[in-house]
């Protein structure tokens, strides 16, 4: 172990492609201690390394993959690692977040973060053994999909070895190699989809990277550590959403729940539901096609769901893919939507971005803007539409730009759902407004996650009113600053879900449970109160096991209060590097189609006060009415001197 904590492998490695060298980058236990590790710790390299005058595309720019330092410790859920770079898509930081196993991998080769730079020179691959690295020609492997040059890539490394080796694997496939502004990064079955990291790895000719070692994290008190994991765990499998919704239905459970509430995207959020919902729900995927529940390491919620594509047992769809190809463009095939899932994952493009593109342009088609032959309901091209956008043939080459500049070109931006250049995910959000403010100033776009995720307040788990915007700015900073922290230390923000007591759950009309919803839009000074001085919040909570586990298996001291204001630390870090880029109060907006047409002609209140919410949140967070963070803000959080 280097330094005094736990956790950490004590090891941060820049390497240059360009020149094939490796180097050290100094890391601290104090920058540990600030910045964690997962997405902080990736902010922190970037502001450290950008000026603001550096392209998505060019050498200059860096792709951050960051671990947690709960990774390897045995927590639960914590197998994930993160990858920021500045993106395509947005010009801003993408931070792409992804279960699989190559965090764990790289971790056990010694390894916290890998930072890389420069540009290859032709096509390659990038080989990590117990904190060696070579760099490989990959011109066989160019043009493979992502399932095959993983194989290859495994195939590749045990001939070397001339035994099996237990490794991690990130991969691009065609989508990244043609950059496509929404392609992804694929590990396993799982994929690191988000704002186009896949394109950056491609404009650097980087195919891969495969990580493999014989260390281990790490831990300062094994005993307790063992021993809270376990009393974790155990939490975890008896809360009605993490120990018997997702590992039923998955994410896909929320299908019915969207539709009853109305935020289930339909018809590209023209409506919040769908009529044939029920054909796409994960009650009908449990019902006729899962064949397997499966989890990523250390995980015993186990949400992913298996299921059958021409005969090949793969990944089911998750929540989004199955809203968005599903009532996004009015179809109610299940099998079909599985096809597409698949295919997607194996060209490597982002199921959110394409799927959301694909519906503009099916209604920019409809109302006479562009005419592409695609139609809503019509799915018999939508396959060779998702290739041609991998290999940007005809309107694939258009499409691969995705949905704002295809807006900008043939018109319809009151359509294009999308916010700093990112497709919103599937919860529609004018019967959620809380859901709105944080998709329009959530640091990477249109992000549902790095939004704050409030539409669990506002009917997927409580119940308070969806429709006033009371409260909802103070919950949205809260909610955002324990999500970035639970990144930052690798683990899964499923685990986040427990965070509300499963009485809460199970009774929604019991007395508590009303007199919560109730009181809730009326808290929004207490809530400010803790985020502005989240050292009065010096306590452990009981449904909230993370800090604990800080203590036990970093030897990290870590109330919630700690622990929130870290998470603020790393939110407004990110959006300070964005500041650099241009991000402005004119970015954190939403189409019109979500903040001036209410979803319900009859019912004005169903619309996003976007402007209203925003000003609240600019407030709440030390941030000026341009939206950047203040002087203060940023030297309170030790962000500058």
């Amino acid at each position: 172990m280097s330094g005094k904590y736990g956790g950490y492998m004590g090891r941060v490695v820049l390497y240059d492609l360009s020149t094939q060298t490796a180097e050290e980058y100094p890391w601290t236990d104090e920058d540990r201690e600030l910045w964690i590790g997962g997405k902080i710790m990736a902010a922190k390299i970037l502001n450290d390394n950008l000026t603001g005058k550096e392209k998505a595309f060019s050498e200059e720019n860096l792709i951050v993959i960051s671990t947690g330092p709960l990774t390897g410790t045995g927590a639960p859920s914590s197998s994930r690692f993160n990858m920021s770079t500045l993106s395509p898509q947005t010009g801003f930081i993408a931070s792409s977040n992804c279960g699989g196993r190559f965090g764990y991998y790289l971790k056990k080769a010694g390894i916290d973060a890998l930072i890389i730079k420069g540009r290859c020179e032709k096509p390659s691959w990038l080989e990590i053994d117990n904190g060696k690295f070579t760099l490989h020609e990959a011109g066989d492997l160019w043009g493979m999909k992502t399932g095959e040059a993983q194989e290859a890539l495994r195939k590749k490394v045990e001939e070397e070895k001339k035994r099996p080796v237990k490794m991690g694997q990130l991969v691009i496939g065609p989508a990244g190699e043609n950059l496509v502004k929404y392609s992804a990064v694929v590990s396993d079955e799982r994929v690191s989809g988000r704002a186009g990291v896949g394109a950056v790895y491609g404009w650097k000719n980087l195919k891969g990277i495969t990580a493999a070692g014989t260390k281990s994290a790490p831990v300062t008190d094994p005993e307790k550590t063992k021993a809270w994991c376990k009393k974790w765990f155990k939490y975890l499998r008896n809360h009605p959403l993490t120990g018997e919704q997702l590992p039923k239905l998955g994410t896909a459970a929320l299908v019915s729940q969207m539709q009853k509430i109305g935020i289930l995207s339909t018809k590209n959020y023209n409506y919040g539901q769908y009529e044939d919902y029920e054909k796409v729900s994960g009650e009908a995927i449990a019902e006729k096609y899962n064949l397997v529940n499966k989890g990523c390491l250390t995980c015993p919620i186990k949400c992913a769901r298996t299921v059958e594509v021409e005969g090949k047992a793969v990944k089911g769809p998750e929540l989004e893919t199955l809203g968005l190809l599903g009532g996004g463009i009015m179809n109610c095939d299940l099998p079909m939507i599985f096809k597409w899932n698949y295919e997607l994952d194996e060209l490597g493009l982002d199921t959110i971005s394409a799927a959301s593109t694909l519906a503009w342009a099916m209604e920019a088609n409809e109302k006479g803007l562009w005419k592409n032959g695609l139609e809503f309901g019509k799915t018999d091209n939508v396959s060779k539409t998702f290739e041609d956008i991998a290999y940007r043939r005809g309107i694939g080459d258009e499409l691969a730009e995705g949905s704002r500049r295809l807006s900008e070109k043939y018109g319809g931006k009151e359509f294009a759902i999308h916010a700093k250049g990112l497709e919103l995910a599937a919860y529609e959000p004018r019967r959620a407004v809380g859901q709105g403010l944080g998709y329009a100033v959530s640091n990477r776009g249109g992000c549902h996650l790095n939004g704050g995720y409030l539409v669990i307040m506002e009917g997927l788990g409580l119940h308070t009113d969806p429709q006033t915007p009371k409260a909802k700015a103070d919950l949205t900073m809260m909610f955002q600053d324990l999500m970035e922290m639970i990144s930052a230390t690798g683990q899964c923000l499923f685990t986040s879900y427990a965070f509300f007591p499963g009485f809460l759950i199970t009774k929604p009309k019991g007395v508590i449970a009303t007199i919560c919803n109730k009181v809730v839009p009326h808290a929004g000074w207490a809530i400010r109160l803790i985020n502005k001085h989240p050292e009065i919040a010096c306590i452990h909570l009981p449904v909230f096991h993370h800090t604990k586990m800080m203590g036990y298996a970093l030897g990290m001291p870590m109330t919630f209060g700690k622990y929130l204001k870290t998470g603020e630390r790393g939110y407004n870090l990110e959006r300070y590097v964005n500041s650099k880029f241009g991000v402005s109060e004119k970015d954190d907006a939403l189409p019109k189609r979500l903040t001036d047409v209410p979803q319900d002609p009859k019912d004005p209140s169903t619309k996003v006060p976007l402007a209203e919410m925003k000003k609240t949140y600019y407030e709440a967070r030390g941030w000026d009415e341009k939206g950047i963070p203040t002087e203060k803000t940023l030297k309170k959080l030790g962000i500058i001197p």
